[in-house]
């Protein structure tokens, strides 16, 4: 993994996210109901819904919600397509923006007007992914567990993960996406609680920025962020 974290202010993050909790609901309601459409209710065996709803529990969406959601989808006649924009940040920051839609025209004009305004570009399929490597991610915050941090790691390794790092308030394991469910699952049976949970792209490089690109930068997750139909927003600024 590469030495930058998202995760250096456990605090802030949550106090955005608890303020943005409507906002992420909603999406997170889309991503059950993208999942059920594909592959049926049941996540036994449909291992998208699966990963979906291990990305709820991490937002905290109640049971109830999570399962709510998953039946409203099954007789649901609405429907959205996921795309993926690759685009640059300022001083060529990668960044891909993944969006749930039922209107491609609109979401690329609106993800497009948000590049153009942070001083960014919008680019062709392709011209950042290479710097991506796709890979589970698991997020765990010290303070939630008494498990030692050897016990964590070894029980990540035992069941199949490719790095662990602890830093000061978390610990993030990496595993490759094929073997993500089985580390997942087996963290949660040994009473372990998510901060984040999925399958993401992660970078390969990342680049540090100067305060007025930074400014620009954090500018241009927030208005991603704040358009319904984005999904996932992944870049390799070292924060």
């Amino acid at each position: 993994m590469s030495g930058h974290s998202k995760w250096h202010n456990i605090q802030a993050k949550k106090g955005k996210a608890d303020a943005a909790r409507g906002k992420i609901f909603t999406k997170l309601g889309r991503e059950l109901l993208i999942a059920t459409k594909e592959g049926g209710p049941d996540p036994a065996g449909n291992s998208k819904l699966k990963a979906v709803i291990a990305k709820c529990k991490a937002a905290n969406m109640p049971n109830d919600t999570i399962n709510n959601a998953i039946k409203k989808a099954s007789t649901s006649t609405e429907s959205y397509e996921e795309m993926v924009y690759e685009g640059y940040g300022p001083s060529g920051v990668a960044v891909i923006v993944e969006a749930a839609t039922d209107n491609k025209n609109r979401t690329a004009a609106d993800v497009r007007h948000v590049f153009d305004k942070a001083g960014g570009n919008l680019g062709t399929s392709g011209c950042v992914s290479y710097m991506f490597n796709k890979k589970g991610v698991i997020v765990i915050e010290r303070a939630t567990t008494e498990m030692t941090e050897d016990d964590i790691m070894m029980l990540a390794l035992d069941a199949g993960a490719e790095d662990f790092q602890a830093e000061e308030e978390i610990f993030e394991i990496t595993t490759e996406p094929a073997d993500f469910t089985e580390v997942r699952d087996k963290l949660e049976e040994a009473g372990l609680e998510f901060l984040e949970a999925e399958v993401q792209m992660v970078p390969t490089t990342t680049v540090a920025l100067e305060e007025k690109d930074a400014e620009k930068m954090e500018r241009l997750i927030e208005r991603l962020e704040e358009l319904d139909d984005v999904s996932n927003i992944y870049h390799n600024w070292e924060e």
